[in-house]
C-alpha cells in the first residue's frame, strides 16, 4: 500500500452517482475497512443530503458487492477477497476479448476513425497525470469497444460486469505510472482493431484487462493485509 498515492478522495456531492463514486473509492483503497458500519445519519451529514439519497446509494453499492445490509441492521462493508476479485476480472477479460475481436470485425469507418482520434488524444491526459480524467476516457474507450461488437447481449453483460468493477478499475490509476501503461496497453488494441484482425484484438484485450486485474489486486490484497484470503 506504501507505493499508491494517498490523496484526498473524499468530495462534498449532492447526487446518488457521486457518494456511490466517493463511498466506493474510501472502501477499495482501504479508508473505509471491511466490517465497518455505515450510518446514515453520518452520511447524510458528510454529503449535506437527506437519508433517502443515502439509502439509494447504499442499494447500489450492495449491488456492487461493496457492501452488506440485513433487515432491521445497519450497513455494513463487506470483505471484497482477493479470490472473488479475480473471479470477477477473469470473467471480465474473457467479454472484453469478445468485444476487441467482434469490434475489428465489425467496427465501421467511422467509429473505427472515432476509436482512433480520442485514444490519441488521451496522450494528453497521460502526460498531464490527469487520473480523473483519464479514467472518464478510459470509461469511454472501452464503451467504445462494447458498441462495436454489435451485439446487443454481449454488452449487457459487459456493462452490468464492468459496474461491479468499476471502483476497483478507477483505483488503479492511483499506482506509478499506470496511465501510460494503459495508454500503451489501448494503443495495441487500437492498433489490432484498425488492421482488422480480430484474434489480435482479442488477445490484446484479454491481456489489458489481465493486467488490470494483477493492479487492481493491490488494493485487495493491502486492505485485507491477506493472500490467502
Amino acid at each position: 500500500m506504501s507505493q499508491i498515492r494517498r490523496r484526498e478522495i473524499i468530495r462534498t456531492g449532492t447526487t446518488v452517482e457521486q457518494m456511490v463514486r466517493a463511498i466506493a473509492d474510501m472502501i477499495v483503497t482501504g479508508a473505509m475497512l471491511p466490517g465497518e458500519k455505515l450510518d446514515e445519519v453520518s452520511l447524510a451529514t458528510r454529503f449535506e443530503v437527506s437519508r433517502t439519497p443515502v439509502r439509494e446509494a447504499l442499494r447500489e453499492l450492495g449491488a456492487m458487492g461493496l457492501v452488506a445490509r440485513e433487515p432491521n441492521r445497519s450497513a455494513v462493508v463487506t470483505n471484497v477477497t482477493e479470490t472473488y476479485l479475480h473471479s470477477m476480472f477473469e470473467a471480465m477479460a474473457e467479454l472484453e476479448a469478445i468485444c476487441a475481436r467482434l469490434s475489428a470485425e465489425r467496427m465501421t469507418v467511422d467509429e473505427r476513425r472515432a476509436l482512433e482520434l480520442d485514444h490519441r488524444a488521451s496522450i494528453k491526459l497521460v502526460h498531464a497525470g490527469a487520473e480523473e480524467d483519464y479514467s472518464a476516457h478510459n470509461t469511454e474507450f472501452h464503451t467504445r469497444l462494447y458498441r462495436g461488437a454489435h451485439n446487443e447481449h454481449v454488452f449487457e453483460l459487459v456493462t452490468q460486469t464492468r459496474a461491479r468493477l468499476a471502483p476497483f478499475r478507477r483505483a488503479q490509476f492511483r499506482l506509478p505510472g499506470r496511465l501510460a501503461r494503459s495508454y500503451e496497453e489501448h494503443d495495441a488494441i487500437v492498433t489490432a482493431i484498425l488492421r482488422a484482425d480480430g484474434a489480435a484484438a482479442g488477445q490484446t484485450a484479454y491481456s489489458h484487462v489481465a493486467i488490470v486485474s494483477d493492479a487492481s489486486t493491490v488494493f485487495a490484497v493491502a486492505k485485507t493485509g491477506n493472500r490467502h484470503v
